[in-house]
């Protein structure tokens, strides 16, 4: 029993330091402005609001991935390959918002970054799809999955067209993207009374 659950820590701490050194990336990104006044920061304006909305991507992902394995008792290897993929795709995370940092939020850009994000939902969709299928059923009741499913459908389809809709109306498209993180600014609650 102390084996299979070393390996779900041992899978929690590996994405915890992916999820770390990615927002360390972010940061390197930063530069300082040029000149010396505070008026040198307001054309930097693109940088701080793609970096915000990205830091915020990234904390959203680590809440929901964070009481996710919470339910994990031994981390299956499609459990693991789907973590895997799912972090690739957030590794990209730093290079989309470099490049729409440094493109004013072009609409090529934007279409990319919310692209990224349909690819990182969907990956995270089949390792909490994964998670149910191994958890204790009580953890996850219907109504729970229901909720789940109707929130993700929601903003897969809304970061999707938000992809579309940036090709043509860029800020636009990035509304609709920060728009759909609200959604998944708090994971479900387990059911009351069960703890993982």
């Amino acid at each position: 029993m102390g084996t299979p659950q070393a390996g779900s820590h041992r899978m929690e701490a590996f994405s915890d330091g992916v999820l770390a050194v990615i927002i360390t990336i972010m940061v390197l990104e930063l530069k300082p402005p040029m000149g010396p006044g505070l008026a040198a920061l307001l054309p930097l304006w693109p940088t701080a609001l793609s970096y915000a909305v990205s830091y915020l991507f990234i904390a959203i992902i680590w809440m929901n991935h964070h009481h996710l394995l919470r339910f994990v008792r031994h981390a299956t290897p499609a459990l693991l390959w789907l973590n895997f993929a799912h972090l690739f795709a957030v590794s990209l995370l730093p290079f989309a918002t470099n490049w729409m940092a440094d493109t004013r939020l072009s609409a090529a850009s934007v279409s990319l970054y919310a692209g990224l994000f349909v690819a990182v939902n969907l990956l995270y969709l089949a390792f909490e799809r994964e998670v149910i299928r191994h958890a204790d059923a009580r953890q996850f009741p219907v109504a729970t999955q229901r909720l789940a499913r109707r929130r993700s459908i929601i903003t897969v389809s809304t970061f999707s067209l938000a992809m579309v809709v940036a090709i043509i109306l860029p800020w636009l498209g990035f509304g609709l993207i920060c728009g759909s993180l609200l959604l998944y600014l708090r994971p479900e609650a387990p059911v009351h009374g069960i703890t993982a």
